[in-house]
Formats: structure tokens, sequence, C-alpha cells
């Protein structure tokens, strides 16, 4: 982030922060709050994940003294919060953000991302804490089934205008996805969590009523496998969290891995498409989503574009075809539909698959053409 109007050393400290932190921070907005240098940018929101959800929280630098520490104002909603005020080592935490803004150095980078991160884990021990009060003694309980596992993060949500309620952020999955995809471009950790809401009840009830739940992953993993297409397992009388887990994360392995290992028979699927149309244009060598391929019917030569689906080869690709030769008025290249109305069966062989599309296009290549001589194309 490079901009004249924000001082060298907080642009640093900012750059540092956005590239380095462990999870994908936000900037929402920036400002200036100084009364003799209304041009100079000292201020700044912050958008940081917490519990699958966010929460903002405002830096406030002095512009007519950018060497000094900032002060953080955190949400309306965490008034109680106040780390600053806490007591060395309370929370489980051997350091105290008074110690780093103590010892701030405006020429180390660092020191903010320090800050924040340290002031992040005081939350989430401040979450923890206000829900182990809560008076309920079904939340006590699933808590202590769960606290073993690690990472997990809760938050205690009241308003005026609904029930209270606990969410509790719940990380699946002891594996390494990003080291079981080859040459895998994601620089965060992909991860798969539980989102588990509870109502806060005081009263005892003999049979209460499951959870709200949802699976929520990190938004790259997506692009190999979606957790929208999981269908969670139900939940049974008398189940808790620790027991249901079990079952979850059971399935969730085998879909996981399945949906990595597609990854190769999308590949192979690209290379049976390359022996009938020749080497690719261009190809996602990682994940094998996509492929280009330049192709010709007589004179007339287009680009056929392959997207491959994650369901692949449950759900068929599908083809677009591009011309080379014809461009609309605005001097964009012609396209066709989307095409997925040709010969496709997911128990053929790859090679059988690529010989369909072949004969397939052979076909729609002279339909295309007569689209693209259309004077109402151009």
């Amino acid at each position: 982030m490079a901009a004249d109007n924000i001082p060298p050393f907080i642009s640093a400290q900012l750059n540092y922060l956005i590239s380095h932190f462990p999870l994908v921070v936000r900037i929402d907005q920036m400002w200036s709050g100084s009364k003799y240098y209304p041009g100079v940018i000292d201020r700044f929101s912050l958008v940081i994940p917490y519990c699958l959800e966010f929460i903002k929280w405002d830096v406030v630098y002095d512009a007519e003294c950018p060497t000094s520490a900032p002060d953080v104002i955190f949400g309306p909603d965490d008034e109680s919060f106040h780390p600053f005020h806490m007591v060395h080592g309370e929370g489980g935490h051997s350091r105290s953000p008074n110690n780093i803004i103590s010892d701030w150095n405006y020429r180390d980078p660092t020191h903010l991302l320090v800050l924040i991160q340290d002031l992040r884990d005081q939350y989430m021990s401040y979450q923890m804490k206000r829900v182990g009060e809560v008076d309920d003694d079904r939340l006590k309980f699933e808590i202590s089934t769960m606290l073993s596992r690690e990472g997990i993060e809760m938050h205690m949500c009241s308003s005026a205008e609904k029930p209270e309620e606990v969410k509790f952020a719940v990380p699946l999955l002891d594996m390494n996805i990003n080291k079981m995809v080859p040459g895998c471009p994601w620089r965060h950790p992909q991860k798969i969590y539980l989102q588990a809401v509870y109502p806060v009840g005081k009263k005892y009830v003999s049979a209460p009523s499951a959870p709200r739940l949802k699976l929520i992953s990190t938004y790259e993993l997506k692009t190999i496998f979606s957790v929208d297409d999981v269908k969670l397992p139900p939940w049974l009388d008398g189940m808790c969290m620790a027991e249901y887990l079990l079952h979850l994360e059971e399935s969730l392995e085998k879909q996981v891995l399945e949906a990595i290992s597609l990854i190769d028979v999308r590949r192979r699927f690209i290379e049976a498409l390359a022996s009938e149309f020749g080497r690719p244009v261009e190809a996602d060598p990682v994940l094998c989503s996509k492929a280009t391929f330049l192709a010709a019917s007589g004179v007339f030569t287009f680009l056929v574009h392959i997207l491959i689906s994650t369901q692949f080869p449950k759900q068929q690709p599908v083809l677009m075809l591009q011309s080379s030769q014809h461009f609309n008025s605005q001097g964009s290249p012609i396209k066709s539909r989307l095409l997925t109305d040709y010969p496709w069966s997911p128990r053929w062989e790859t090679s059988l698959m690529a010989d369909r599309i072949f004969e397939f296009l052979t076909d729609e290549a002279l339909n295309f053409k007569r689209h693209c001589n259309d004077p109402l194309q151009q």
C-alpha cells in the first residue's frame, strides 16, 4: 500500500500487517483525523475475521506524531472489552498489549501486526469468559466436551432485538489440505469449519433442540471442494456436539480426499482432449479446472473454451466457442452460448469423452460460423 498521503512508517506497518497476518484482514476505510494536516491519512478501520464472522476495529494514529503507537477503538457491542486493563498473564497470555505499546518502535514494520494479533487473542479469551459465565447447563456441558479441540472460537451474541445465543466456530479435519494439492496456489491454509449456534436458555429442557449448524470453508477451497454440496448428518435426540463431530468428520474426510483425487481425473481429461485438438493454448496446470484449444473448420478458426467443474465427471464440462476472425460492434470477439447439449456419460473413459466432444464440435463449428457471419452479430 503506497500512498503519498500516508506517513511512511504507518504505511510500512500496514503493508506488513496485510501481507503477513495469518488471516485475511481487510481495510474498510481510511481517513484523516488531523486538524493541522487534514490531507494526511492517519487512521483506518480493520475488518478482522473472528468466529466465522468479522469484527471491525478502528486504528488511530496521530498524524502530528506518526512515530507514536496507535490507539485502537473496538466495536460498540464490546464496551466491556478492556484488554489494556488486563493483568499480566490473565486469560492465559504471557504478554499484554500494554507491553507492546510501551515498547513501540515505529521503525519496526512488524509491531502493528503483533499488536492486532495479541488484541485478537485477548478478544478470544474475553469471549470465552463471557460464554463460560452463561447460566445454561447444556452450553456448559457442550463447552466441556469441545475444549480439547484446538482453534475453537466462540462468541456471545446479545441484543435487545433477539434472544441471546452463543456461536461456535469448530475447525474440522486435522489435515493439511494445502500440502495435498501439488503446486498449491493458496497463501493461507485452507480450512473447513462447523458453525454451531445455540440459544441461551436458563430452564432445564429434557429434549433440547438441535443447534443451528452450517459448514463454512475458506474462500479458495471452493475451487476444488464446495461445502455447499455437503449434506450434514442428522442431529439425533440426546446427541452432543462431540459425538456429532465424529460422524461429520468421518464423512467429510472421505469427500475432501475424493475431491483432491478428482484433480488428477480432470488432468487426464485435458490430456485426452489434447490428443484430439492438439496442445492447449491455455490450461489450468494446478487445479485443472479449464482449458482452451485452437480449432479450425476449413479456413474458419476459433477457440474452444472448456470449463470443468469440481463435480466432474458427474457434471459434464461447459463448452464455449470464440471466433478468432469475427468481432462485434464493440470490438470484442464473437462468442457462442454455453454449450452442454452434447453426448455425455460420467461412466465413459476420458478418451471417449474427448472423442464425443470433438465429434460434436465438428458439426457445431458450422452453426457457430453461420452465427458469426450473421450481420446482426457485427
